[in-house]
């Protein structure tokens, strides 16, 4: 499932790639992804003129001049990929657009993903995005401002940093990284955490997350030209901690489950904190 480094590479991607260049085409193939009848979707985004394409958490935003957006969620993952004039499509898309140079975008969801268009006038409503939380890589994404997050809130903390009103971006791949760097267990609960400790997992969170991206997203994810990203996983069930040695554990943690080393991402009683 693409996260915030995948989202933030691929909108990087676009961004250079497709601004500029008009929508002469619009294929759907599956039009439950949309948001709009086909009708209404293919009006507002036929003809238009790509923008700049920007990222926040998991979704792209791609705007369409002169007073529209795109806006493109991959779900549980999928391809999007630019094609050259006269390059062969995949056999399996949900969506394509088409450009007058000959040359294509498809787009295709593995399990459920969203291909939403909204007028620009309407963004701030779109239920699936208005209620984001700020992406951990923007600029002003402070030591401050993340302690103004934690500021009051209960429960643990992996359920927290993966709810998406209040960081967006993170998912169940890159919390491992996250928790891990910061040494500490994903129930632990955010009363509990002390000033150095919440420093920690502020630097865990924004160099995980940057590294990431730099590399270009996991070794499984692919880019808008197929090619796959060159980050790994650092924690696997049954293998030694990279730190300390200690075989690597899986447990459930909620409705997911989580890769912890025991040793260094230990937790007590007194860690839990209320619920």
């Amino acid at each position: 499932m693409p996260e915030l480094p995948e989202i933030t590479n691929l909108a990087r991607q676009m961004d250079k790639q497709l601004r500029g260049k008009r929508i002469v085409g619009v294929e759907v193939r599956q039009e439950k992804v949309l948001n709009l009848s086909l009708q209404d979707f293919t009006a507002l985004v036929l003809n238009k003129t790509i923008g700049p394409v920007t990222a926040k958490g998991k979704w792209v935003f791609m705007k369409l001049e002169p007073d529209a957006y795109f806006l493109l969620s991959l779900g549980m993952g999928g391809e999007v990929l630019h094609h050259e004039p006269g390059e062969a499509l995949p056999d399996k898309y949900r969506l394509r657009f088409d450009f007058p140079d000959g040359s294509a975008l498809s787009i295709n969801f593995w399990w459920f993903g969203y291909a939403h268009a909204v007028l620009a006038g309407e963004l701030a409503i779109h239920k699936m995005t208005a209620a984001l939380g700020p992406s951990p890589l923007d600029p002003d994404f402070s030591y401050e401002k993340f302690g103004r997050l934690l500021e009051g809130k209960r429960g643990g903390l992996k359920a927290f940093l993966m709810d998406q009103k209040n960081v967006a971006g993170i998912g169940n791949v890159y919390i491992q990284s996250i928790l891990f760097r910061a040494k500490l267990h994903p129930n632990r609960g955010i009363p509990t955490l002390t000033e150095d400790e919440r420093r920690r997992l502020y630097e865990a969170i924004r160099g995980s997350l940057k590294e990431a991206t730099d590399l270009g997203g996991l070794r499984y994810e692919r880019d808008l030209f197929n090619q796959i990203g060159r980050w790994d996983l650092e924690l696997r069930q049954g293998h030694p901690c990279p730190r300390c040695g200690t075989p690597i554990e899986k447990m459930k943690t909620g409705s997911t489950s989580s890769v912890v080393c025991p040793a260094c991402q230990k937790m007590t009683a007194n860690h839990r904190g209320r619920p």
